[in-house]
């Protein structure tokens, strides 16, 4: 299908692996299927594809490792086999790249890391600069100290928020299905699988296990939410089964396997619409007739040198109004700086950011991707 071009033309992809097929359902590390998606996501990052890897398996691993045959009950017992499993699980990933001579870095992430603005840009400053250094992230929800009860499927949703944060072309879902079908296989000899859709067609739901007789097993529902978070900032979502032999590899070629659940808009125009939803803004920069004309014509970013005036009080990556000097706003955005910072390089070339308050986070006051005008 024409639409499978967009996993050729992907340049940054999240890949997130379940906990069935790592551990070959709960048997404990499956080294060797570790091995081969190791070798096809090497293959991605040699032709230009930047890759997250998200990687459920540390609550299973350290049920194997200590020896647990059924799944605890208990919150601390399922933190404590998380805290054991992680520890096989990141070491059994770092291996299977350094064959290839390509480092890996461990992430540990709460939902709570990427609902807070300022973790959440401190959060994908760390994973740009680990793919611009050719790190292969290994993320995983840092199950050992959150406080609501650990689902399956957590790693779904944390996939497609990972995916949102470093703006990917798209998140693959590698589970123990073949994809998502329109009624449930096991029951119907005529089921058929679903290759295509809107990843906000409401039907998804239905087929994912929100009607009598629907596939509801193997976390269908969690998989359709995160295509629909995916979706938000314009990432495509396959949903596509692991065990299939060169199944990423076969993906970049674009075969038609699994299911492939699309944006309704592009990532960029998604984005912005995102963005332009922000109805309350927190502060005023007032700037120069260049900064608003370099903004509005040119597509740039806003740098603290066209800054005139700070008005409010605010935390970095909180949503600021650009206003005119004669107080028409122009444009809104996401802003790199708390408010005190702002005043204090209001008016300053970004080689003096350093100079002036002892540091730097960003040369751009707000960055164009973080930019809508209104």
């Amino acid at each position: 299908m024409s639409e499978r071009v967009q996993l050729r033309q992907a340049r940054r992809l999240v890949i997130k692996i379940g906990s069935a097929l790592l551990t070959n359902d709960g048997k404990g590390l499956d080294v060797a299927s570790l091995g081969l998606w190791v070798d096809q996501i090497v293959a991605l990052i040699q032709d230009g594809v930047e890759v997250v890897l998200v990687s459920s398996g540390s609550v299973a691993e350290g049920m194997s490792r200590l020896g647990w045959s059924a799944r605890p009950q208990q919150l601390h017992e399922l933190q404590a086999a998380a805290a054991v499993g992680q520890m096989g699980l990141v070491q059994t990933w770092e291996a299977q790249f350094k064959r290839h001579g390509i480092h890996a870095a461990q992430i540990l992430l709460t939902h709570d890391d990427l609902s807070d603005r300022k973790r959440y840009l401190n959060g994908r400053s760390t994973l740009r600069a680990l793919l611009d250094f050719g790190v292969v992230p290994i993320v995983n929800e840092n199950d050992t100290v959150v406080t609501d009860e650990i689902r399956f499927g957590d790693n779904d949703t944390l996939g497609a928020l990972v995916a949102n944060l470093i703006e990917a072309d798209g998140l693959i879902i590698l589970t123990d299905q073949l994809g998502l079908f329109d009624k449930d296989p096991r029951k119907h000899q005529d089921a058929r699988l679903v290759a295509e859709r809107k990843a906000g067609d409401r039907e998804l739901d239905v087929m994912a296990g929100g009607g009598a007789g629907a596939l509801g097993r193997g976390g269908m529902q969690t998989k359709v939410r995160a295509a629909r978070l995916a979706a938000r900032s314009g990432a495509f979502t396959v949903i596509v089964g692991g065990r299939i032999e060169g199944v990423i590899t076969r993906l970049r070629q674009g075969d038609v396997i699994g299911t492939l659940l699309l944006p309704e808009q592009g990532r960029v125009a998604a984005r912005k619409q995102w963005l332009a939803s922000h109805l309350q803004t927190r502060g005023k920069l007032t700037l120069d007739d260049g900064a608003v004309r370099v903004l509005c014509l040119g597509g740039r970013s806003l740098l603290p040198v066209g800054v005139k005036g700070v008005v409010g009080q605010f935390r970095r990556g909180e949503m600021v109004s650009c206003i005119d000097t004669g107080g028409r706003e122009v444009a809104r955005g996401l802003i790199n700086y708390d408010a005190d910072e702002a005043r204090a390089i209001a008016g300053q070339s970004s080689d003096r950011i350093v100079g002036v308050l002892g540091y730097i986070s960003d040369e751009e006051m707000i960055h164009r991707d973080n930019l809508v005008i209104v």
